[in-house]
């Protein structure tokens, strides 16, 4: 089940700080390497966003996104200008990124290219500028975050019961909660699971399933303690995740 979870999830990565600093100094062997690899991890959800955000192709979409990481990210240093104080990392990029897109859109309409060369019109992108101040122009790609972080933890929860020789713990999490949750199937019945897994009585079968909801409950929070700043800020970020998950269902 894990693998059909994961198809269901748009890949976005999770970003440490101590990256981003890294990244931010690219005077240095080090951070050469950091940036690349942030740039490289970052990039398909970004294309993800410029294409259902702007209504682009594939195409438009990576020649935007190559001209940002062009002219901001590589010649002024955009990653350096990061502060964890103002805010999430990820919100930082693609706000740099949809006022660098706007911006390119304005001077295709300021050279008046023809309609056909314009990868949107000026009234197109007035009306998308102005949407980004009534709307949270930042939902899609905050879904697929979220999304990657819930996908993230379930391959590491997996991993830990394949390792720890508890695939009982897995399996009736798969069945009662994800194969529901995510596939659409019905729960497992708690009979079926004492015969597959040796149980004794039914009773043994929602004890692992409590034991496997708690051991999502704190490999989530590892995960998400990877990039939050403090404990406070774990607490934030995991009830946002699933308010954001909430409004991508919607």
């Amino acid at each position: 089940m894990i693998q059909a979870a994961a198809e269901n999830f748009v890949f976005f990565p999770s970003t440490h700080w101590s990256e981003v600093f890294s990244a931010g100094q690219p005077e240095q062997e080090k951070g050469r390497k950091a940036l690349e690899n942030l740039l490289v991890r970052y990039e398909p959800a970004l294309k993800t966003h410029l294409i259902a955000r702007f209504r682009l192709t594939e195409d438009q979409a990576m020649d935007l996104l190559q001209e940002f990481v062009l002219t901001k990210v590589l010649e002024k240093n955009l990653v350096g200008r990061a502060d964890q104080a103002r805010g999430r990392f990820r919100t930082f990029l693609l706000s740099s990124l949809d006022n660098s897109v706007l911006g390119q859109m304005r001077r295709q309409a300021a050279q008046k290219r023809s309609p056909g060369e314009a990868i949107l019109s000026f009234d197109e992108a007035a009306e998308s500028e102005a949407s980004f101040r009534l709307t949270s122009w930042a939902d899609d790609f905050d879904v697929s975050w979220a999304r990657e972080v819930i996908s993230e933890t379930l391959r590491r929860m997996q991993r830990h019961c394949e390792d720890s020789g508890r695939a009982d713990i897995w399996g009736v999490f798969d069945g009662r909660v994800l194969g529901p949750s995510l596939g659409g199937s019905d729960p497992l019945p708690y009979e079926q699971a004492v015969e597959r897994y040796g149980f004794q009585f039914p009773a043994q079968a929602f004890n692992v399933l409590t034991t496997g909801k708690r051991m999502f409950a704190r490999v989530l929070r590892s995960v998400v303690a990877e990039y939050a700043a403090d404990e406070q800020d774990v607490e934030a970020e995991i009830r946002e995740l699933f308010a954001i998950l909430a409004r991508g269902r919607g």
